[in-house]
């Protein structure tokens, strides 16, 4: 025999004191690997970048200078302004003829340089638009000057040491002008080390820094939503008198303001329940006992099986058929699963079809019930559901009229819309409980007494069904004078 065992392990979740921790640090990463890339990684280019942009501005504004009588004064400040060396040519017939020049930069490199690599670079710059741009090495190794390494006699300088040189091409009053810029590009690999080390210390230092704020925070996070768990706990096993408490932040305090008042609802209808299944049983019991007690007479005793006897256990049968009709119904108004099939029918007419219902308790108990109308009334509704709606608020007003024993049933007609209402002179309701008395749960009587006729769940009958259809309802009561239920309905157009 397989024997299949039913459950599942319980899914082991983070807490959110583990989240948070791991969110602070993921972002500290992040932040760190920003850093590190921008200010080590790319440091050497984006410095090279800013020496080119410079090179560029210094051209711009020699250009501004050409002409001027003190041209090569005014090269001479821009070449100190920025701290680089400057090579002006002209030239004529393929030729190149120096017109001014200014060498106040550190180890100049473009002073250096043979007429073959300066026809080089004035070949590149030609090919790219009359603008070129170049990091250009010193390699004292090689004896033969080219692009890539140039031989200066007499030049003593380590041998990874950067010059940016900026070449220019450019025409001014019909002359060709070539141009060359030269700064030099200092070694930042010091810089980057220097760096490293700092970036050591503080990626230690905000890592440790993010860890702690992260626990401090997930503990004021968290010990509020801790507290509250655990109150929600002992609500779940029915202890509703848990008081959930919202210190800390506005979620917080919105949780336990709404725990709060799931608890007081739950114990409201936990209670209410409770009643209802009391009055119900009440209900239940009665009629079982009476259709017992006289079946039994009806068996034992010899000519009590007569029909006055027959007629109680037929009576109390169709009670307990009416109040089990009326729990299903009640649970498939709640369920939604009753549909509503709508018709035209006079309302009048169906209010006087309903009367006729009431004949023998107006003849054997003696009850006045009045109905009064302003004349017929179309509507497009379910005609079985609003019968029912009918008949159990005059069930309710008979059950709850005075010492009158008098019911009176309205049906008032506006312009759009018809009334129907229902008064009793019985005790009243108090103002207070106007609002809980459709409930299903609710008795305005402590005491459950027996329903002279209906199942005593007419109320909450009539508010599922004219909350189906959208109807307006309502009641107004005066203690010590008497209620009036009351509900419209829109009027059938033509």
């Amino acid at each position: 025999m397989n024997v299949t065992r039913k459950g599942s392990a319980k899914k082991r979740t983070v807490g959110i004191r583990v989240k948070l921790i791991a969110a602070l640090l993921a972002f500290t990463v992040l932040v760190l690997f920003v850093i590190w890339l921008l200010q080590i990684k790319l440091l050497a280019y984006f410095y090279e970048r800013e020496k080119f942009a410079e090179l560029e501005e210094a051209y711009l504004e020699i250009r501004t200078h050409m002409g001027d009588a003190d041209f090569e004064k005014q090269l001479v400040e821009v070449a100190e302004k920025h701290s680089i060396c400057v090579r002006v040519f002209t030239i004529v017939n393929k030729q190149a003829k120096e017109v001014a020049d200014a060498d106040v930069g550190v180890e100049c490199m473009i002073h250096h340089l043979s007429m073959s690599l300066l026809w080089s670079l004035h070949r590149n710059a030609a090919l790219n638009e009359g603008s070129y741009d170049k990091r250009m090495e010193i390699n004292s190794a090689s004896s033969e000057p080219d692009e890539e390494g140039v031989y200066l006699p007499g030049l003593h300088r380590p041998a990874d040491t950067v010059n940016a040189i900026c070449v220019r091409i450019f025409q001014y009053e019909g002359q060709e002008y070539f141009i060359l810029l030269d700064s030099e590009l200092s070694p930042v690999s010091a810089t980057i080390r220097t760096l490293q080390v700092q970036f050591i210390w503080t990626a230690v230092l905000l890592l440790c820094g993010a860890i702690l704020f992260a626990v401090l925070l997930s503990k004021i996070i968290a010990e509020p939503l801790t507290a509250i768990t655990g109150k929600a706990r002992r609500l779940a096993v029915g202890n509703y008198t848990a008081d959930f408490e919202g210190n800390g932040y506005r979620e917080i305090r919105e949780l336990a303001d709404t725990l709060n008042f799931a608890a007081r609802e739950i114990a409201a209808t936990d209670h209410l329940q409770k009643e209802l299944i009391a009055n119900i049983s009440h209900d239940l019991r009665t009629p079982l006992t009476m259709i017992k007690g006289y079946g039994e007479i009806m068996r034992d005793i010899p000519g009590e099986n007569n029909a006055e006897n027959v007629q109680v256990i037929i009576d109390e049968t169709t009670r307990l058929s009416e109040l089990v009709h009326d729990l299903l119904d009640l649970s498939k108004l709640q369920a939604g699963t009753k549909k509503i099939e709508k018709e035209l029918f006079d309302l009048t007419e169906l209010t006087r079809e309903t009367m006729l219902r009431y004949d023998a308790l107006i003849r054997h108990n003696g009850y006045r019930i009045l109905f009064e109308s302003d004349g017929e009334a179309n509507v497009c509704a379910d005609r079985s559901m609003i019968l029912q709606v009918i008949y159990n608020l005059i069930n309710n007003a008979v059950n709850y009229t005075g010492e009158s024993l008098r019911v009176r049933v309205y049906i008032k007609l506006f312009k759009d819309k018809v009334r129907l209402s229902v008064d009793d002179d019985g005790e009243g309701i108090p103002a207070d409980k106007l609002e809980q008395i459709w409930d299903r749960y609710y008795r305005v009587d402590k005491v459950h007494n027996r329903a002279v006729i209906g199942s005593g769940l007419g109320l909450s009958i009539v508010k599922g069904i004219l909350e189906s259809h959208g109807a307006q309802y309502g009641v107004e009561s005066k203690e010590g004078v008497g209620s009036k239920f009351w509900f419209e309905l829109p009027l059938a157009k033509s």
